[in-house]
């Protein structure tokens, strides 16, 4: 993967940084999803009860996006007062220590009860991480990117984010293969494990990342917001509701990775979990090609658009890919998995960096792109655990669940439509509409 260079090849760094960082970030992030739905529901939760296990299992998935809002508030606004290169390097050590330790936790039968109790404990932390890890890689990518292609360099945050899905799914195909005292004993451990590798290839990657040109500018002049939160609450707020509403096109994604890949091993369809593990993978190594192609075409055409393709179109082919599943047929899995979250699902996923980003201004960026997406993602997270509840007592009601999911995707259309396009719109002038008059309050000198 290659970024042409740009002026004095910060805009090429920047984004490089932001691919491997948020690559090795969601690795950590997504290995977990695939074990709460294959592993921890008999690790972790008394297995006398299948269904309740799988449940309680894919809540403590939505945990860590409960945990996300709060995160972000804290996050958002170190991030906008003391840079986004901090950030960065914080969030990675702090998913890297976090996900270590979940592979290095006492079972159910060997602790009990402190068991999910630790692992709830390790997934909040996990999801503190997340909350400032995307927000701050794309204020960093966006405000070193060349202002015509915004969405390009800011897609590889995005770009990164599928990598990371794609290994972590990788890493979970051979284990799942063990025998299943091997898988349940020390197999699943593994991916675990190896956070230690991810934290410290990601951290000598970030450190020598210089901070923005736009951040260190407002800094150095008008000076950063003593309170980014009140700057952004009576400036921005309007697109702080936007943000929310379209981050809830990530349930497509949690829907997609995690209740999907139960439901179609569960016994009611009855399909192998390996084969539906290379579904994913296969998937997400689509949408690392799809993901920059629909970020190259927003810088030409407009960011709402391309957008509004990948949340509608989202919406009408998780019918169509959960029926699959329900048919048992793989093939037909497979195709319509690679058409609805290799290529539809990354016009959306693709692009929100920058469409979202050049909604605030550089005062409040990363707080706006934090807390605006995390609460979205918070309940994309337990859509899942609603998901799971919506499927019926023998959890095979696909088309409730895909009703479901499609009901998520209309407020990120309303979202779209009702927000600005700003793919012309100069880096310096973004989010300056509200702004305007308003230079100079809350600020101190940096």
């Amino acid at each position: 993967m290659t970024v042409p260079d740009a002026h004095q090849g910060q805009p090429r760094k920047a984004a490089l940084a932001a691919w491997i960082g948020s690559a090795l970030e969601y690795y950590d992030f997504f290995i977990y999803g695939s074990a709460a739905a294959l592993i921890f529901p008999k690790v972790f939760f008394d297995e006398s009860d299948p269904a309740t296990a799988t449940l309680l299992s894919l809540a403590t998935f939505g945990v860590a996006y409960a945990a996300r809002p709060i995160g972000a508030l804290f996050l958002g606004h170190f991030g906008d007062r003391l840079g986004r290169k901090k950030i960065m390097v914080f969030t990675l050590i702090l998913m890297g220590l976090s996900t270590f330790l979940i592979g290095c936790l006492p079972t159910r039968e060997q602790v009990g009860t402190l068991a999910p109790v630790l692992l709830v404990l390790c997934r909040v932390l996990q999801g503190i991480s997340a909350a400032g890890e995307q927000a701050s890689a794309n204020s960093m990518t966006l405000e070193h990117a060349p202002a015509h292609r915004r969405g390009y360099f800011t897609s590889f945050t995005l770009n990164g984010t599928q990598a990371g899905q794609l290994l972590a799914t990788l890493a979970f195909i051979p284990i799942a293969a063990l025998p299943e005292d091997q898988l349940l004993s020390w197999g699943w451990r593994i991916p675990f494990w190896l956070s230690v590798a991810v934290a410290v290839v990601g951290y000598v990657i970030r450190r020598t990342l210089e901070e923005t040109p736009a951040f260190t500018q407002q800094a150095e002049t008008e000076g950063v917001a003593k309170l980014p939160l009140l700057v952004l609450f009576r400036e921005h707020w309007a697109d702080v509701l936007r943000v929310i509403a379209g981050a809830l096109v990530a349930s497509v994604s949690t829907i997609f990775t995690v209740w999907a890949l139960a439901y179609a091993t569960s016994d009611s369809v009855g399909m192998d979990r390996s084969s539906m593990l290379w579904v994913g993978a296969l998937a997400n190594l689509v949408a690392l090609g799809a993901i920059p192609l629909w970020a190259k075409l927003s810088d030409r055409i407009g960011r709402r658009p391309v957008f509004l393709t990948g949340a509608a179109g989202s919406a009408i082919m998780m019918f169509a890919y959960l029926w699959a599943i329900s048919t048992g047929s793989y093939p037909l899995v497979l195709i319509l998995g690679i058409a609805t979250f290799g290529i539809v699902y990354s016009a959306a996923n693709g692009i929100w960096p920058s469409f979202y980003g050049e909604m605030f201004s550089t005062r409040v960026r990363l707080s706006g792109m934090a807390i605006g997406t995390q609460i979205g993602f918070a309940v994309a997270g337990f859509a899942v655990t609603f998901a799971a509840e919506i499927a019926g007592p023998n959890g095979d009601d696909w088309s409730a669940v895909a009703l479901f999911t499609a009901a998520l995707c209309v407020p990120p259309v309303l979202a779209a439509l009702t927000a600005r396009e700003t793919h012309k719109v100069p880096t310096e002038q973004l989010g300056l509409r509200e702004a305007q008059g308003a230079a100079g309050r809350e600020t101190v000198a940096a």
